[in-house]
């Protein structure tokens, strides 16, 4: 208690000595839209580019530019930095960094190949994905696949500082991108399918000295959290909010893990991210809310202490983790200017948030096949306000261990897994990737062994019944109405993230490999080129001597594609998805490629 009240005391300290002001380096190059300094784009998390040189009426003309093997197979996710006239493009494990002139079609400057334990591939979940690099202050930064937090010298390449954030002899390893901000640099954990226990961390950026660390789940003080300040709907948590939620020690190895992004309100100096499943995927063996485990954090950034939580799928039965992007925008709600957080849940629920109280102002469903629950009940006058009201007959839990529950929608890869959406401020419509794919769920019991897997459920996927026979739509969503506005059927999961332009285009990838271009208001497809293998990387764009391009990396992998990653054939295999996107193989392969497109010379 005396560790909360200590670190609640230098919140607001922070906020009367120190102004909520963000790295200068980094919002500099934020600013600008000719670079591109973050995988988000901005802070705010939306992925939108001022540049117009490319438009719906001229974006059908795109040709490539040029290309680069990475040299590396498995899945790309994430996508290339662009700092001056320098790119920077990362790889899947072994997480290989080049720097490449861009006055000389991506001539290799430098590359860092970082030695690592090859022991760590088999216990990361879903391929050996890295969702890519940051700059700030004139450094790389980048978190690799063994939890090591490298930054290196943008100009050189030569290694600065160095950190480990955790063991992967315990089944700790990391997959995502950081979040430089001020001077410090924000990392998450991954883990959750080997019981590791999720937590964020902030290093400083000058040396890696660690700042704080704020855990998923666990004893107030070790979570950071207030019981009398940090607040849910309005109301302070209390003390032990976790530990109540809780049998015995079963929170220590409690996942909750912390793999997605993170966005971040200059204003109220404060970030936003999500938080995993409940280890083990057996609800029976971990009775309880199973609390923060499926949370939106509100923390300030400067002591890591949580302003407001939010646990979207308490006690979670179906793996619906809590860690898709947070995208922060200033909208009118009921004629006032709000400021909201929207988040695409794995569950299937769309919410918008006030980000600065936490109130969940819509909670709707973005794909109409999702059947779990029935709503997010919004009356606050009710027992369940806040919570989702789960249909018995989809229970995992009610059904119980060793019993196969049957045709649950969204399948546990989600309405949408970790691939980025994008929001346009002329449109204000948010345009978001999605699967179209559901599931078959049996719990079994599990024991648990440290660096061993902890999963204890079987699944099957397939695409939802009595829909258009795909497994995705690309959809433009309506936040404040929670309504769709428009939907493209894809055959496969939209596993790319996505890039909206203020030349009225949106971007986005496929599975099979098509880089695609749709008009922004309608959602009419304008072009697509088929790159060498499947996307589920995040477009992204940049100017280069007065020139837009367009850049997306290619290599099929990620969990929906994780079959012909890793070469596995068993329907059950990848965590279900195998069976699911069997018919992939005969689209794309394994590669490793960037990109790049531009307008022809007029």
């Amino acid at each position: 208690m005396r560790k909360v009240a200590l670190a609640a005391g230098l919140l607001g300290a922070a906020a009367m000595v120190w102004p909520a002001m963000a790295n200068d380096s980094v919002t500099t190059i934020l600013k600008d839209p000719k670079q591109w300094g973050i995988q988000t784009g901005d802070y705010a998390n939306t992925r939108y580019s001022k540049l117009d040189q490319i438009t719906a009426k001229n974006v059908d003309k795109l040709q490539v530019a040029w290309t680069f093997s990475t040299g590396v197979l498995r899945g790309h996710e994430g996508g290339p930095l662009v700092i001056g006239d320098v790119m920077y493009v990362h790889t899947p494990f072994p997480n290989n960094v080049f720097a490449l002139d861009l006055n000389q079609d991506g001539r290799i400057i430098w590359k860092y190949e970082p030695k690592q334990d090859p022991s760590v591939i088999p216990v990361m979940c879903c391929d050996t994905v890295h969702r890519g690099l940051a700059y700030a202050d004139g450094l790389i930064l980048l978190h690799q696949a063994d939890t090591t937090l490298v930054a290196l010298d943008a100009k050189t390449g030569q290694k600065k500082w160095s950190v480990v954030n955790g063991d992967p002899k315990k089944g700790e390893t990391n997959t995502a991108t950081v979040l430089p901000v001020k001077d410090k640099v924000i990392v998450g954990i991954s883990g959750g399918e080997f019981g590791v226990r999720g937590s964020v961390t902030a290093y400083n950026l000058k040396d890696g000295s660690k700042a704080w660390r704020a855990y998923s789940m666990g004893p107030d003080e070790e979570m950071l959290i207030d019981p009398a300040k940090t607040t849910e709907h309005g109301k302070p948590v209390g003390k032990d909010s976790s530990l109540k939620s809780w049998e015995g020690d079963q929170w220590k190895i409690g996942g909750g893990s912390t793999w997605g992004w993170y966005s971040y309100d200059p204003k109220l100096n404060l970030m936003y991210y999500g938080s995993g499943n409940p280890s083990t995927w057996n609800p029976k063996q971990r009775p309880g809310d199973n609390k923060w485990s499926m949370t939106i954090f509100a923390r300030d950034v400067d002591t890591g202490v949580a302003k407001w939580v939010y646990q979207m799928t308490p006690h979670d039965e179906w793996d619906f983790d809590g860690i898709n992007e947070m995208i922060l925008t200033d909208q009118k709600i009921d004629g006032k200017d709000t400021p909201l957080l929207t988040h695409f849940d794995r569950n299937g629920f769309a919410y918008t948030v006030n980000r600065d109280t936490g109130e969940v102002l819509v909670a709707e469903k973005y794909d109409p096949v999702v059947n779990w629950a029935t709503k997010v009940d919004l009356d606050k006058s009710s027992k369940t306000y806040g919570r989702p009201l789960v249909v018995a007959k989809y229970s995992t839990e009610q059904n119980g261990e060793d019993v196969n529950s049957q045709g649950i929608c969204p399948a546990a890869l989600g309405t949408k897994d970790q691939q980025p959406a994008a929001y346009s401020p002329e449109t204000e419509l948010f345009y978001v990737p999605t699967n179209h794919v559901c599931m078959d769920y049996e719990p079994f019991r599990v024991s648990y062994t440290a660096g061993q897997p902890y999963v204890g459920a079987t699944l099957s996927m397939y695409p939802a019944p009595n829909s258009h026979g795909g497994m995705g739509n690309f959809i433009a969503w309506d936040n404040k109405k929670g309504k769709i506005v428009w939907s493209n059927k894809e055959q496969f999961s939209v596993w790319s993230g996505a890039l909206a332009t203020a030349g009225g285009v949106v971007f986005y990838g496929t599975l099979e490999g098509y880089l695609k271009a749709v008009d922004a208001k309608s959602g009419k497809e304008l072009y697509k080129f088929k790159t060498p293998s499947g996307i589920i990387g995040n477009v992204t764009t940049y100017e280069h001597k007065g020139t837009q391009y367009i850049a997306i990396l290619s290599g099929v992998g990620g969990w929906a594609g994780i079959g012909l990653a890793a070469g596995l054939t068993n329907a059950t295999d990848g965590l279900g998805a195998v069976g699911g996107y069997a018919a992939l193989s005969s689209y794309t392969a394994l590669g490793g490629q960037l990109t790049v497109f531009k307008l022809p010379k007029s």
